[in-house]
């Protein structure tokens, strides 16, 4: 009997016949998953030595736009800055520049990044309050070949991130020197957190660390404010002054602080014995340090606009086929009155920082190699110098 296809499986059941299409329904699709997607990138913890500026160059990377994107978190200090560094470092390179400000809107910071992608965007500096919603889309933007740069969570062809215990360490020296100078070693404490970023968690841990070793320091709040902005600093101080209405220290982001600081002051709690210390050096934290009578005393630094003028400039180089970071250390500086004055200089033009390696080399330090021909080797993992 000849062989007819068109009989082929009438005879079988049809719940039969659905499932054999389901399954290979299932198969084509897990197929058209797998086609679209790319290499995973260095997901185990890696010690990178340190960058090669003078590594072989690579292809440039075909077909992408020269677009450096910013998506930007929301519009605290410490983010406009990295804004600034980045748009003069595109003017500088001949880069067309978009910022797309989200306002703490991931779906919005999905859609952004989605609609980069899809215009083939060269460069992209992305932000989240969210960063495991958006990884997804910047792998897929690393596949199409493009520099991505984060600020500390992956994935990224250049990851940026602070020594995080080290800039904890930094903060908590500096209050635990007033403690014992100006408030005879005894102080109630507040610390306003990021613990929900895992990434930031030791610079909170080294705050707690160094805090708990004085018998004379009570921690009377230790607490995430959400969102993490002057408003957020804000609502949570008036919340911790209802229950403890005298405070010493306050420790925590610039933004979060300032916010606590101006709840101090509309509940008549502020005193110039006070100390009010943050991570960022942002703009607002160094006008108070600059008054002298401020309870605001110290800010370590994270100096956004250069960092952001450094990724900038190496989205550029990347464009060109250049070798790159992979990763990149913000080094936390300390800020006084005695440096306050350069500080703001570097801030307005960080172009001059970062053509003078002495200087640039203050600010950044640089680990690993990576470039269009690389691109695997992306990073995507929670990368830190600290961490062996």
């Amino acid at each position: 009997m000849p062989f007819d296809r068109k009989d082929v499986g009438r005879g079988w059941p049809a719940s039969l016949r659905l499932f054999l299409c389901l399954v290979v329904l299932s198969i084509c699709g897990l197929d058209l998953a797998s086609a679209q997607d790319g290499p995973p990138g260095i997901t185990q913890r890696t010690v990178f030595p340190a960058f090669d500026p003078h590594a072989a160059a690579c292809t440039p990377p075909p077909g992408l736009n020269k677009v450096l994107a910013y998506v930007q978190e929301n519009d605290r200090d410490f983010l406009q800055g990295v804004d600034h560094g980045l748009a003069m470092a595109a003017k500088d390179r001949g880069l067309e520049y978009r910022r797309l400000l989200i306002q703490n809107d991931t779906a919005k910071a999905i859609e952004q990044i989605q609609s980069l992608l899809a215009g083939k965007v060269g460069g992209l500096v992305a932000t989240s309050s969210d960063p495991a919603a958006i990884s997804h889309d910047l792998q897929k933007t690393i596949w199409s070949g493009a520099f991505v740069g984060t600020i500390v969570p992956p994935p990224a062809t250049l990851l940026l991130n602070a020594p995080q215990y080290a800039t904890g360490k930094v903060l908590t020296d500096a209050a635990i020197a007033h403690i014992n100078a100006r408030l005879g070693g005894k102080a109630n404490v507040v610390l306003l957190t990021q613990d929900s970023m895992e990434f930031l968690a030791p610079r909170f841990e080294a705050m707690r660390d160094g805090l708990n070793a004085m018998p004379g320091v009570t921690i009377v709040a230790d607490i995430a404010p959400s969102p993490v902005t002057k408003e957020g600093g804000f609502e949570t101080m008036k919340t911790i002054l209802l229950a403890n209405p005298k405070i010493d220290v306050v420790l925590g982001g610039d933004a979060v602080v300032l916010g606590a600081l101006q709840a101090l002051r509309a509940a008549g709690k502020d005193r110039p014995d006070q100390f009010l210390g943050g991570i960022d050096g942002e703009p607002e934290a160094v006008a108070e340090i600059k008054k002298g009578d401020s309870p605001y005393k110290a800010s370590i630094s994270l100096s956004s606009p250069v960092f952001g003028y450094a990724m900038g400039q190496f989205a550029a180089d990347w464009l060109d086929g250049k070798s790159i970071p992979q990763a990149m250390d913000i080094l936390p500086i300390a800020l006084t009155s005695g440096n306050i004055a350069q500080y703001e200089a570097d801030l307005a033009d960080p172009a001059p920082v970062y053509a003078d390696p002495a200087r640039r080399n203050s600010y950044l330090k640089m680990y690993g190699n990576i470039c269009y021909d690389t691109r695997d080797r992306y990073v995507n993992f929670p990368w830190s110098s600290e961490r062996r």
